[in-house]
């Protein structure tokens, strides 16, 4: 029996993307995951006839009918109480059923997550160069909320934002899913300081300090965001802080965050992040070829600040890793 991709069984919505609530059901996560729920929606020509029918229907198209009848007999999918359930089962609207989708094989990110700070509130990571913070497309298990879920042992622990996949550094986890909303919000309101750092070309003519504001659109299913004419929704602060040779080491300021901000800001300004596969050119790793990981984009998320709205303490975390162009010393 072949694996079959998240999003392709599941439908739109079907990873943790999605508008679909995650499974507080009667299955528990697999390797980080949750099981998908499906609610039984209103039949009134009676389509379907049975429980089997609709799933064959809803279903059938994207992994076959065979594939979802053998589920059913095998048990994958299950009633609020935990039973498994029949495809000849009478078909009843609004009931919930719960299954685990099978994922392709991915490839092992070879990096550890670290962990900057832990409370029973709230969990600060360090997330490797190449790892997703959640699951997307053909990056579901191998996703930092997936392992830190499975390493922690911390089922419910959702993230209250989220950092590129090729950008390493600080992201903040929420370990109590009631609490969750009051983090989102501050990143939704701009009121979390961020510092990040990245390695890239010093260009002795391009004057910095300097704040960049420009209109950065990204479409669906195109890989790089670019810039255009009109009004701006994007801001950065850029600052060289130190030089070597011919690289710099820049701290940069985000006011806002749009997708892949500081990259197309530093490509406009015509001094590119190192390794870097999207800006200025789109290279074959961007569009699905094998992972070099000997070539991490050089961007880091250093610094998080903001008022805990849980506690009302101060918070201020600093990541402890480093840019590999740009070691110590």
């Amino acid at each position: 029996m072949g694996l079959f991709c998240v999003t392709g069984f599941g439908g739109k919505g079907a990873g943790m993307r999605g508008r679909r609530k995650a499974s507080v059901g009667p299955l528990p996560q697999r390797d980080g995951i949750d099981a998908v729920r499906v609610r039984l929606p209103e039949d009134p020509g009676g389509v379907w006839g049975n429980v089997g029918g609709y799933l064959v229907a809803r279903f059938g198209g994207a992994i076959g009918a065979e594939r979802v009848r053998a589920m059913l007999d095998a048990g994958r999918f299950v009633g609020a109480e935990g039973g498994a359930v029949r495809g000849g089962e009478p078909y009843v609207a609004g009931r919930s059923i719960w299954f685990h989708r099978d994922f392709a094989a991915e490839e092992p990110v070879p990096f550890p997550i670290g962990i900057v700070y832990r409370d029973a509130h709230l969990v600060v990571a360090d997330k490797p160069h190449f790892l997703a913070t959640t699951p997307r497309g053909r990056h579901i298990t191998e996703t930092a909320v997936a392992r830190l879920r499975r390493e922690l042992g911390v089922p419910a622990l959702q993230p209250a934002h989220r950092l590129d996949r090729l950008t390493a550094g600080l992201v903040l986890f929420v370990v109590r899913p009631q609490e969750r909303g009051a983090y989102q919000t501050l990143f939704r309101d701009r009121l979390v300081s961020k510092e990040y750092e990245a390695v890239a070309p010093y260009d002795p003519e391009l004057s910095l300090p300097r704040t960049v504001r420009s209109r950065i659109v990204k479409e669906r299913g195109v890989l790089a965001a670019r810039e255009e004419p009109g009004e701006a929704n994007s801001e950065s602060r850029l600052e060289l802080a130190e030089r070597r040779g011919g690289l710099g080491r820049y701290r940069l300021l985000p006011a806002t965050g749009r997708t892949h901000q500081l990259r197309v800001h530093m490509k406009a300004l015509g001094v590119p992040i190192v390794h870097d596969p999207l800006y200025p050119v789109v290279e074959p790793a961007a569009e699905g070829a094998v992972e070099d990981f000997s070539r991490p984009l050089q961007l880091l998320a250093r610094r998080l600040e903001f008022t805990d709205p849980v506690s009302g303490e101060p918070r201020r975390f600093v990541s402890g890793l480093r840019l590999s162009a740009w070691p110590e010393g």
